[in-house]
């Protein structure tokens, strides 16, 4: 699937959506996904953000610099889940993180959910390549940091963000993921988890409307 594609297809996702509903969208489109927002009221997007499928996977990557994508750099194939431990792009998470991931996969698992990681420790040049691509899709700027970080500012690069699928997976951790310590960041992105250790006594802070909002990214 082309970059332009999805695209594309975010773009008709966030026109459907009200001013006041969560837009969905996290890196690799596929199968589109229901994901309700903060109001209650669904939209349908796609699972993955935009950029996160620059081709197919390599046991390790090949070149340098941009051209970097394969396991070695963080990409996972589809249906992982959080025991895996042949992947960086999971035993490079942070090691608090990949604990309460695997302890909410577990209980999800007791309710016949399935938590399947899309996306987690990324290299700089994984990373730098998604921005790149985000970058060309939307023509940089606030468009293109709604759904893609920098290299400095991502916590997918410093390995403390999953991003999570499918739907099912996503409403149980909106639904049981604070008592993990695991909390949604961004409306826009209701895959994107990351560890708040005081969210299973105090709930998890209120999310940031897309990463453009979130103190972090302006440094």
């Amino acid at each position: 699937m082309t970059v332009v594609g999805a695209a594309i297809a975010v773009v008709g996702v966030l026109s459907s959506c009200s001013s006041k509903e969560a837009s969905t969208a996290p890196p690799s489109f596929a199968k589109p996904p229901a994901s309700a927002s903060p109001e209650g009221t669904r939209c349908v997007a796609p699972p993955h953000p935009p950029g996160e499928d620059p081709g197919p996977l390599r046991d390790s990557p090949t070149g340098s610099g941009r051209a970097s994508s394969g396991v070695a750099d963080g990409r996972l194939p589809d249906g992982v889940e959080p025991f895996d431990d042949r992947y960086p792009a999971l035993t490079r998470l942070d090691p608090a993180l990949l604990g309460a991931l695997r302890e909410a996969a577990r209980a999800a698992g007791r309710d016949d959910v399935t938590i399947h990681v899309n996306s987690g420790w990324r290299s700089s040049a994984y990373q730098r390549r998604l921005l790149d691509e985000a970058d060309s899709t939307y023509g940089g700027g606030d468009d293109a940091a709604r759904w893609v970080a920098g290299v400095g500012t991502s916590p997918h690069v410093s390995g403390d963000a999953v991003d999570v699928g499918d739907a099912g997976a996503t409403t149980w951790l909106s639904e049981h993921g604070a008592a993990y310590g695991l909390c949604q960041v961004y409306a826009n992105e209701p895959w994107h988890y990351e560890l708040r250790p005081h969210a299973s006594s105090r709930g998890c802070p209120a999310m940031y409307l897309d990463p453009t909002h979130d103190p972090r990214m302006q440094q």
